[in-house]
């Protein structure tokens, strides 16, 4: 499952992201957005774990958790169009 995790610090780094993602489970990647311009984060990332039920139990629990000083949206991320 692919989750979009969002409203995060500008500090937050990949690594970090991926640390806290495994304490759910599995991590295929992480993927923290960055602008191209500035060369800073964006403030969102996207984690791909392999099994969709850590996947849930991770966005249960970490939507609306603060981190960093910020709370964190996580959920489920949609498709491309």
């Amino acid at each position: 499952m692919n989750i979009y995790i969002g409203n995060l610090s500008y500090r937050v780094k990949e690594s970090d992201l991926q640390q806290v993602m495994e304490d759910y489970g599995t991590v295929i990647s992480t993927k923290l957005i960055i602008d191209r311009d500035t060369r800073r984060s964006k403030g969102f990332a996207f984690v791909e774990m392999a099994n969709d039920e850590e996947a849930r139990k991770a966005i249960e629990e970490l939507n609306g958790a603060e981190y960093e000083g910020r709370t964190m949206v996580v959920k489920e991320a949609l498709p491309r169009r």
